[in-house]
């Protein structure tokens, strides 16, 4: 079956994830060990602008938030090699997570607070073919993140508080196996990736631990007519173990008084899930259509978020030679809506859009 169906299906994936739970922003770099050619060279970008606002709730003394959520882009850059019939490397550049929020209105309740956070992961693979069907892979990643959150508030004890912490980097793995028959294009695999716990020091110097949780993501395709091919995902991420509270970080709770709190945290473990069909019209032309879902919780949701679950549909076309391949992709989240602590978030979306460009040698 035509690769470029495969290319294409593979971009709508990454802009999927640009607004998936929690902060992620892309995960599971291994699908390029997969990718044809004894030489293979990648570089995808996305641009996402988001559009996320609230009301207060009754009783909270405060004014609209307007759009809380700024626009982002996220890059990858992979290198792939095989080294035998059975061997095959991988080395992927790419930013797992990250935030970027302001409260711009000065009338809202958390206005002037703001929140960015960046990361870059750096992953080395391998994949051997055990047999024609069977394969295994895995590798190392060295995860950095840092960030800087502002936050103002009636209620915080230190207003304007701040935090602002410099890259630190761990190191996590991923493995995964998978099955194929290439003959009707099958493959499914599942890829587990570890969790990295980050050290960061808050104003006072005092450490505290920040956890960029595990996941685990399957995967499936397989051609069901000419030139078409089904595929669809399903992606667990433990975001219940995500939380951010440096022990400097006091809100006035009443009848209380002072109370270290999360900035913020998950609620939930998060599932993620993707369905879609790609199509080969030509020996260059394909392209593909998915719709992705992930649930409304029902949670109360943090501050510095706003959203809770989400349905997508997107489209990609993708042109390919005997070298290069040329993809690009464009997706619409209809987000759901969510109860902070003291707002009510409701009619919001986001628009990804990206292009993947890569080399075969």
């Amino acid at each position: 079956m035509n690769n470029t169906i495969l290319t294409a299906s593979a971009l709508l994936g990454a802009a999927s994830m640009a607004s998936a739970g929690g902060i992620e922003r892309l995960g599971d770099p291994s699908q390029i060990l997969f990718e044809q050619g004894k030489n293979y060279l990648e570089f995808s970008a996305i641009n996402v602008n988001p559009s996320v606002s609230g009301v207060p709730l009754p009783g909270v003394p405060a004014g609209p938030t307007g759009n809380i959520a700024n626009s982002y882009q996220t890059y990858s850059l992979g290198y792939k090699r095989e080294v035998n019939d059975r061997f095959t490397l991988a080395f992927v550049i790419d930013e797992p997570v990250g935030a970027s929020l302001s409260y711009d209105s000065p009338l809202a309740f958390f206005g002037g607070s703001s929140a960015e956070v960046s990361s870059i992961a750096y992953t080395g693979m391998a994949k051997y073919q055990v047999n024609e069907r069977f394969s295994v892979y895995g590798g190392l990643r060295l995860v950095g993140v840092d960030g800087d959150i502002t936050v103002i508030s009636p209620l915080t004890v230190s207003s304007p508080y701040n935090l602002d912490v410099s890259k630190d980097y761990q190191v996590g793995y991923l493995a995964g196996v998978a099955y194929e028959i290439p003959d009707i294009a099958l493959r499914i695999s599942a890829t587990y990736e570890s969790k990295t716990d980050h050290e960061f020091q808050d104003n006072t110097g005092a450490p505290f631990e920040v956890e960029i949780p595990q996941a685990i993501t399957l995967r499936a395709q397989t051609g069901i007519a000419a030139d078409t091919l089904l595929f669809g995902s399903a992606k667990w991420r433990e975001w219940s173990k995500f939380n951010v509270q440096p022990g400097d970080f006091f809100t006035l709770v009443p009848g209380v008084g002072p109370v270290n709190t999360p900035i913020a945290a998950g609620t939930s473990n998060i599932w993620t899930y993707e369905l879609g069909l790609a199509h080969s019209f030509t020996e260059n032309w394909s392209a593909a259509a998915a719709i992705g879902y992930e649930k409304d919780l029902g949670d109360t949701v943090g501050n510095f978020n706003g959203t809770d679950g989400y349905i997508s549909y997107g489209v990609a076309v993708s042109y390919e030679t005997d070298e290069w391949k040329v993809t690009t992709g464009i997706r619409y989240f209809d987000l759901g809506d969510a109860d902070s602590s003291v707002t009510a978030f409701s009619d919001n979306d986001a628009v990804s859009a990206g292009v993947k460009v890569s080399y075969k040698f």
